[in-house]
């Protein structure tokens, strides 16, 4: 076999795996996105503790999810379309241009707003969305994830055993100020309304968390005064 047979054949077989991947990859495309889709609906309900299995979850976020809107640092309403909106593109803009999206649910006749969040850990990205009630200072829930952190340690932060002491905290101190809730290493104050307990070895991805909750949502703090006073 001739050294030009196996370098035609070699060709060829590149190109035709080539061919091969690029049409699976477009076929598949659609199926990616929606799943995307359906995952980032469950992840809102979930910071206001609706349980979304992913077969009902368009059908839930539709029933519960009653407006979204586009803000900007100013508390102004801008065009678009919030569920397009990604934060990674955003974050990386002076914080005078970037859209932050903002999603109104209505449970039993009570008003959540919901609003996305993202930063850094240790090895990675980070992120989620926090549900804060209609008063838009104490919690309602909060549902986070990461791209790599340590399992056992800083990956701890996408359960539900930490996510759960996050309903109730408070964004806001007695006296109006913006004060959000930090991860505390070891134990927080049991009658601290802004601390939560840390996580045992991932004070890295911890810090991460605390960093994530002020820079996050200190940039919807006007949008969240606007609203407290109209």
């Amino acid at each position: 076999m001739s050294n030009r047979y196996v370098f035609i054949y070699a060709s060829a077989m590149v190109v035709i795996v080539a061919l091969v991947l690029s049409s699976a990859a477009t076929l598949l495309r659609p199926l990616q996105e929606r799943n995307m889709r359906i995952e980032k609906m469950q992840n809102i309900l979930a910071a206001i503790n609706i349980p979304a299995p992913r077969a009902e979850a368009e059908t839930l976020f539709d029933r519960y999810v009653t407006t979204t809107k586009i803000v900007n640092s100013l508390g102004e309403e801008l065009e678009g379309d919030a569920f397009e909106v990604e934060l990674q593109d955003e974050n990386r803009k002076d914080i005078a241009d970037r859209q932050l999206p903002v999603f109104i649910a209505e449970v039993d006749g009570e008003v959540f707003y919901i609003v996305p969040l993202r930063g850094n850990g240790l090895w990675g990205p980070i992120w989620g969305y926090v549900g804060l009630q209609s008063d838009l200072v104490t919690i309602a829930g909060a549902n986070f994830d990461h791209a790599s952190e340590t399992p056992g340690l800083g990956a701890e932060i996408a359960d539900r055993e930490f996510q759960e002491q996050f309903p109730g905290k408070r964004i806001f101190d007695e006296a109006g100020n913006f004060r959000p809730v930090r991860v505390i290493k070891g134990r927080a104050a049991p009658d601290d309304p802004h601390a939560v307990d840390g996580i045992s070895g991932g004070t890295i991805t911890s810090n991460g968390v605390t960093n994530m909750l002020r820079d996050g949502l200190k940039v919807y703090q006007s949008y969240f005064e606007k609203i407290r006073t109209s």
